[in-house]
């Protein structure tokens, strides 16, 4: 049986602190995902350190975060969102003060340990405790701000770490950080009535052991499941490629000068964000089935980067479709979030969004040096068509979750 959200009815403004709160914590772990990575200049000039040694830091990161994240579903599940969150909150300030005082690589190492530590509790968590306790008329709004302080994360974390640091040194920035992190977990706790999911834990396993109790793990035998970790693992491909590469595979493929290649990441994430909000008011005014947004908004993209990666267009037009294409991600992002919570059994909502979502960390910890194999062998068109692959996967893959959701 698919979950139904045991709300708190509550009303508009319940709805909306609950909504803010989720967010502003859910854009502070994107923000501690490029924790390190926006100072590498700095950290290999004062350590010595290859940016391969640097970029292994990245990877340990999400590695980290992939593995903790399974395990954290199952924690929030039996004592509530709420405490899991405080405690990630911490360690990603904890994580700051570590960076802040490294002396060498091992220290620099348990930094992005600790931040890996911090950043997989977040998606159960959050998950948990939108559909717990947000109403559905607003729940399509919620996945939409949910996804959209994501992207701010990034964005806000590239821009405020190398301002800081070229300002003031990495060390302060570092330190800035843990005190951004440490504000954010009093404001949850002092927020921390619109968290609480623990009476609608007790309601569900109530429901549930008076059914017939199952194991733990019941959920794992779910195909569906699998399925949608899968969907994340290779939806997570097609961002890692422009993410990652997309400036450099332009500035390859069009001779466009590097700055104005860059512009077409910081586009591709606007176009993510404005996308996000309309993905809002695709589920909740119910313009689309969720299976066939993600099918449209997906296929749009992927036809724009292949039209790039086979050559169909080049130069400007080339820079604007790569911008473009981020709508569709952002569009697809909060009928994704609904698929999820309709293959989720009722009584393991934290488990099943724990293990289904570490598909993303597990594609990023992948994807990235993958694509950066192609660049090193001078095959910049693989950036656009291998991302281009990935989303069309992944919609074929959206539209068998729905199809099996429905048959449960």
């Amino acid at each position: 049986m698919a979950s139904r959200s045991l709300t708190f009815d509550n009303g508009f403004r319940a709805d909306a602190t609950t909504i803010s709160a989720v967010s502003l914590a859910h854009g502070t772990s994107h923000f501690f995902q490029l924790l390190l990575p926006p100072l590498f200049p700095w950290l290999a000039k004062d350590f010595g350190l290859s940016f391969a040694q640097l970029g292994t830091l990245a990877t340990l990161f999400y590695v980290v975060s992939a593995a903790g994240q399974a395990g954290a579903g199952f924690l929030v599940d039996r004592v509530g969102a709420r405490v899991v969150m405080f405690t990630a909150l911490s360690f990603f300030a904890l994580s700051a003060l570590v960076g802040a005082n490294a002396d060498g690589y091992s220290l620099l190492a348990l930094a992005a340990i600790l931040a890996g530590l911090g950043n997989s509790p977040f998606h159960p968590v959050d998950y948990s405790i939108i559909n717990l306790r947000v109403s559905e008329a607003r729940i399509g709004h919620a996945y939409s701000a949910h996804g959209l302080s994501g992207t701010l994360g990034y964005a806000t974390a590239t821009f405020a770490m190398v301002a800081l640091a070229s300002a003031f040194g990495w060390r302060t920035a570092l330190y800035c950080a843990a005190l951004f992190a440490s504000c954010v977990l009093i404001a949850m706790f002092v927020l921390r009535d619109a968290l609480d999911t623990r009476a609608a834990l007790r309601t569900h396993r109530e429901k549930h052991e008076a059914g017939g109790a199952e194991g733990s793990f019941e959920f794992l035998r779910l195909p569906v499941v699998w399925m949608c970790f899968a969907y994340f693992f290779v939806s997570t491909f097609a961002s890692a490629a422009i993410q990652n590469f997309s400036p450099s595979a332009l500035l390859a493929l069009t001779g466009i000068e590097l700055t104005r290649a860059a512009t077409a990441l910081t586009g591709f994430l606007v176009f993510a964000a404005l996308g996000q909000v309309l993905g809002g008011f695709v589920v909740s005014k119910k313009w689309l089935a969720p299976e066939h947004a993600i099918a449209a908004a997906l296929g749009f993209s992927a036809l724009l980067l292949l039209s790039i990666g086979t050559g169909l267009v080049s130069g400007t037009a080339a820079l604007f479709l790569t911008m473009l294409a981020g709508i569709g991600g952002g569009i697809a992002g909060p009928s994704r979030d609904l698929l999820v919570k309709r293959a989720t059994p009722a009584n393991a909502t934290g488990r099943v969004y724990g293990a289904v979502y570490s598909g993303l960390d597990t594609g990023l910890a992948i994807a990235a040096p993958m694509f950066g194999w192609f660049m090193d062998h001078g095959m910049p068109r693989a950036i656009f068509i291998g991302a281009a692959m990935a989303l069309f996967l992944s919609l074929c893959m959206g539209l068998w979750v729905s199809r099996a959701s429905m048959q449960r």
